[in-house]
Parts: structure tokens; sequence; C-alpha cells
């Protein structure tokens, strides 16, 4: 495992609550497929390996290789699949999946690359299809301003990304607060 991989899995547990929140908003179903963006370590992709029905296509996309060999070390289901790709220029055809999940990716990138990241997301979605972020965000005033005072290299900027959703025609539905761990924003939104 790379030192940057193991560095990142240090931090997980923060992570956790969040990433199951998530799990539970994208609910996928047994035929629909499911693709998750920045994929990191697979730990989204462990999440979406516990329920009962388990969606029978996942991809998981990251553009770091240590990455995706720590995602790989990992027991996942065997039809599931690791794929090296940028955010920014996914390499499927629109329209191609059901569910999409970017967990902890959205708020690191700036305003540009943030935005080219949504449009292809949505251009991948099929209409009606779900989308799931994780961002670094809090409710409470005093926790939001004590994340705008960290510096950018930390990571943990907040971020709502409502509003850019509705640019690219992902209609957030269902907005949950994770507290415990990073203090996180997880969005379902809808591609109209």
């Amino acid at each position: 495992m790379s030192p940057w991989a193991r560095v990142y899995g240090w931090q997980l547990p923060l992570e956790r609550a969040a990433l199951a929140a998530a799990a539970r908003l994208a609910a996928p179903q047994p035929r629909e497929r499911v693709l998750d963006v920045a994929t990191g370590t697979g730990a989204m992709l462990r999440e979406l390996a516990r329920p009962e029905a388990l969606p029978a296509e996942v991809v998981g996309v990251d553009r770091s290789p240590s990455m995706l060999a720590a995602a790989a070390a990992q027991p996942l289901p065997t039809a599931w699949r690791l794929v090296a790709a940028d955010a920014r220029r996914l390499p499927f055809g629109e329209r191609s999946f059901d569910v999409v999940t970017v967990c902890y990716l959205l708020h690191l990138l700036d305003p540009e690359a943030c935005g080219r990241a949504i449009a292809e997301i949505a251009r991948v979605l099929r209409p009606g299809g779900r989308l799931v972020t994780v961002t670094v965000e809090s409710r409470r005033p005093a926790t939001r301003a004590a994340l705008m005072r960290l510096p950018r290299w930390t990571g943990l900027r907040p971020l709502d990304p409502g509003a850019m959703l509705r640019a690219a025609q992902l209609e957030p539905r269902v907005a949950r607060f994770v507290p415990h761990g990073w203090p996180s924003l997880c969005l379902l939104a809808r591609r109209r």
C-alpha cells in the first residue's frame, strides 16, 4: 500500500458514518448499474457491498493508481470493477448508470473543476437516476466557521453543492447532515 493510501486509511473512521448514510440514500437495487466516482481505497464500495440486495454492476473510478491498488486489495464482489479515470473526464457513455456516488471529492476541487466533474456525472447518469454526494459541511454555525478558517490544503473546506447540482439538471431531494466524524452533508439528487 502506498504511503498516501495508508495516510488516507488512518482518517477513514472519520468518514464511516457519512458513507453509511450515503449508501442508505443511494439504495441501489440488484439490476442497477452504480458508479462510485473518486472511489479512493474503496470505502464506499465496501458500504455498497453490505446490503442483501447487491447491485449487479458497480464501477469504482479514481485517478490515483495507488488508491485503486488499495481498493483492489479489499474483498469486493467479483463482478465489480475498478477503472483509472479522472472525475472530469469519465470514460463512459451518456446515460450509462442508474446511481452515481461521489464522496469527499467535490469540496477538494476548485469551482471550475467541481463544475466539470458534476457535468460529467450528470452526463453518465440516466434520466431519473440518483446521485449521492458527500461533502464536508455543517449546519452548526460555529463548526462551519471553524472549517472556513482551516487552510485549503486540509481539504476540509465546507461545501453545499446544491446550486451546482441544480445547474447541471440534478435536483437535490434529500439532505442529511452527519455530525459524527468529519461534519458532512449527504445529498440525494435526481437527474431531470
